[in-house]
């Protein structure tokens, strides 16, 4: 590797960590706030334990797809879902931010991530469909487990990334048991 390539991946990987602070609408299990690092690491972590479960897939570029699914948040942050409003333009935002971070990248290894992250956002591969479907069900996951404040609204989530988690049968069981948890989780929160 060229040296100016190796300092431009570095300088891409110091700006990267700055995932580790951008936090996101959940919360751990201690009730600190989530961040999107963390999110990414466990949504890797659901793809790996039902690897097997997946069928016939790509499954390198799967985990590749979840890793880089949301650099373009590095620099403006998350929108959570109950905030976005229609016709803002988010994924706008995150391309243009992930265009900015991965700029020190030589052209090629910056392409394969740009490509990556295009090919989540159109969805049209069994691969990102099945990261889409990952992310929306690690994200409920997250608002089941995590110490939410008191007036968090666990029934969003009951419709929350519904079509992602449809497009799979495994997504699918996931789901129903997820929504299970939310269910109960909104009923023990009620306050009347």
């Amino acid at each position: 590797m060229r040296q100016e390539d190796l300092s431009g991946a570095l300088d891409f990987l110091r700006a990267a960590e700055r995932l580790k602070d951008t936090f996101r609408s959940g919360f751990t299990a201690e009730g600190r706030p989530e961040s999107t690092a963390a999110h990414t690491w466990r949504l890797a972590l659901m793809a790996i334990i039902f690897e097997k479960d997946l069928g016939e897939i790509d499954f390198g570029r799967l985990l590749k797809i979840l890793i880089v699914h949301d650099l373009g948040e590095t620099l403006s942050g998350d929108v959570p879902a109950v905030a976005q409003m229609p016709g803002e333009e988010k994924v706008a935002q995150e391309r243009a931010d992930l265009l900015e971070l991965t700029a020190p990248i030589d052209p090629t290894r910056r392409q394969a991530i740009l490509d990556l992250w295009e090919e989540y956002e159109a969805g049209t591969t069994p691969e990102a469909r099945l990261a889409k479907g990952f992310d929306k069900l690690e994200t409920i996951l997250q608002h089941n487990q995590g110490l939410n404040p008191p007036d968090f609204d666990y029934r969003f989530n009951l419709d929350y990334g519904r079509s992602a988690t449809d497009a799979h049968p495994l997504l699918q069981a996931i789901r129903a048991v997820l929504d299970a948890e939310t269910e109960a989780r909104a009923e023990n929160s009620r306050v009347d």
